[in-house]
């Protein structure tokens, strides 16, 4: 019979200490009486999800991902370019697996040209974390490369003239899974109505154009409406997607987060 609860920090230290003690008294060599249960994944899932900044294909997605970052600094397809302070392209591992995909660029965003990095995206760093990855080995980007003057909604002209650039990304960088943080990148996406509640909690088939492959796409709750409603129910909800994505990757699910 096995138990089911794993064991705390403290258990582990008074098993580690009593073995000792028994060290001490028989002059033993310590060895663990059994395999430890580690939160962390084996190296090789790990460096499966690093950048390979050797390799020459990745230094072409990267060179292919830097231009394109230029053309959306330059652009000027819709008003937002007159009131953003700089476009913010996205950014993160050329060749990832995963690519978290938000609204739109806030002030925090519009100001360093990075995305997701204020209050909200310091919540999305914490969850990918809780996934037991890293920042590096994903890519973050928005629908809009522009931010909307005092955060609006995007229209769909701007939806229109800038979501090519979020194609060409995709087509660069290849991914297996797409989260779709929010209702507006869910629905831009998916081509749906429907709110982001129904449309989270499974997996979606996402077609960056007719004749390409499908991508699997997971819609979740934006960060920035955690925020406003971090309950213990949407946090449950946001996890299990997460490990949703994570089965999809055939990822580990880090036991502190089950």
């Amino acid at each position: 019979m096995t138990d089911s609860n794993p064991p705390n920090a403290k258990q582990i230290f008074r098993t580690v200490q009593a073995q000792l003690e028994c060290d001490r008294f028989l002059g033993a060599r310590w060895l663990p009486l059994g395999p430890l249960k580690t939160d962390r994944s084996s190296p090789g899932e790990l460096n499966h999800m690093k950048p390979s900044p050797d390799d020459p294909i990745t230094k072409q997605k990267r060179q292919k991902l830097d231009a394109l970052a230029q053309q959306v600094q330059k652009c000027t397809k819709c008003p937002l370019h007159l009131s953003r302070t700089q476009g913010v392209p996205g950014e993160g591992n050329p060749d990832a697996r995963l690519v978290f995909i938000g609204e739109a660029p806030g002030a925090d965003e519009d100001a360093q040209g990075r995305p997701f990095v204020g209050r909200a995206g310091k919540l999305l760093t914490n969850i990918i974390e809780a996934m037991g990855l890293t920042r590096d080995q994903v890519f973050i980007a928005n629908i809009l490369k522009s931010r909307p003057p005092e955060n609006r909604d995007p229209s769909s002209i701007e939806i229109a003239a800038c979501i090519e650039h979020l194609y060409q990304q995709l087509e660069i960088i290849k991914p297996e899974i797409i989260v779709a943080l929010g209702a507006y990148a869910a629905r831009t996406l998916l081509d749906s109505k429907d709110p982001i509640g129904r449309l989270r909690g499974r997996i979606h088939q996402y077609f960056p154009h007719p004749m390409a492959d499908p991508i699997k796409l997971v819609a979740t709750y934006h960060p920035a409406y955690l925020l406003r409603n971090y309950t213990p129910d949407t946090r449950r909800r946001v996890w299990e997607d997460m490990q949703m994505v994570l089965r999809e990757l055939n990822l580990p699910i880090p036991q502190k987060n089950k």
